[in-house]
């Protein structure tokens, strides 16, 4: 029984995962964007724990890891996607451009689909990724919808079709870009190895209890910053 459970569990939760990307899904057929938003970041808890299973329980296969992808094009590619495409519907509309620059929103799923591919069949992110992860990418296209709920004074310059298209290529390149970005894992307790993941769950707490939502653009490029200084200036180099 022990056994069975322990080789379940981490594929459990990565299905726990995939089900809450598909009911975001359907909520932001229903242009309930908030509830969406909740669902990515509810995807994102489950996505870290079936990894942090995985390494407890010392359970690995093939069929999880293509599971983990599968779950992860759906709740950080195709949910993402939608929810931009409904803030591209809301945007003010530009008469002959907006009506297809809204489907620039589906670029997501294509690109995310292209990092997922590149991550499992690169052996330099066993450690550490290669352009930035589909949960962080997705995150922050969850945050947009509710920075409008708490700062509904910023919905004509968040709002912008313009905008929203650019930030969409931008975080399409960032998926695939070589830059390498540390992981979150923590093989030891070391603070000197560790300084920098130290460094940003220290102040991402920080600006998120003061700025909630609207920090996470900001926690963001402070992973990408911090992950750049690691990489010039840390003795644990990222390999690559």
């Amino acid at each position: 029984m022990k056994q069975r459970v322990k080789k379940h569990l981490p594929n459990a939760i990565t299905c726990a995962n995939l089900f809450s990307g598909c009911i975001g899904i359907v909520f932001t057929f229903n242009e309930n964007l908030i509830f969406a938003a909740y669902a990515i970041f509810v995807a994102a808890i489950f996505d870290f724990f079936d990894g942090f299973a995985s390494r407890v329980l010392k359970s690995y296969s093939g069929i999880g890891k293509d599971l983990d992808s599968l779950a992860d094009m759906v709740s950080f590619g195709v949910l993402p996607s939608a929810i931009m495409y409904e803030l591209l519907l809301q945007a003010h509309q530009i008469p002959n451009v907006s009506s297809w620059l809204n489907f620039i929103a589906f670029l997501i799923p294509v690109f995310s689909a292209l990092r997922l591919a590149k991550f499992n069949n690169d052996c330099r992110q066993a450690d550490s990724f290669i352009g930035l992860p589909t949960p962080a990418n997705a995150i922050l296209i969850a945050s947009i919808p509710l920075i409008l709920q708490q700062h509904a004074g910023l919905t004509h310059y968040i709002l912008n079709p313009f905008g929203l298209s650019c930030l969409v290529l931008i975080m399409c390149i960032l998926l695939v870009a070589e830059i390498p970005l540390m992981s979150l894992k923590f093989k030891n307790r070391d603070f000197n190895k560790n300084i920098y993941r130290y460094l940003l769950l220290l102040f991402s707490a920080i600006l998120i209890l003061f700025f909630k939502f609207a920090a996470v653009p900001v926690v963001i490029v402070m992973y990408i910053t911090l992950s750049l200084i690691q990489l010039k200036f840390a003795d644990d180099k990222i390999p690559g």
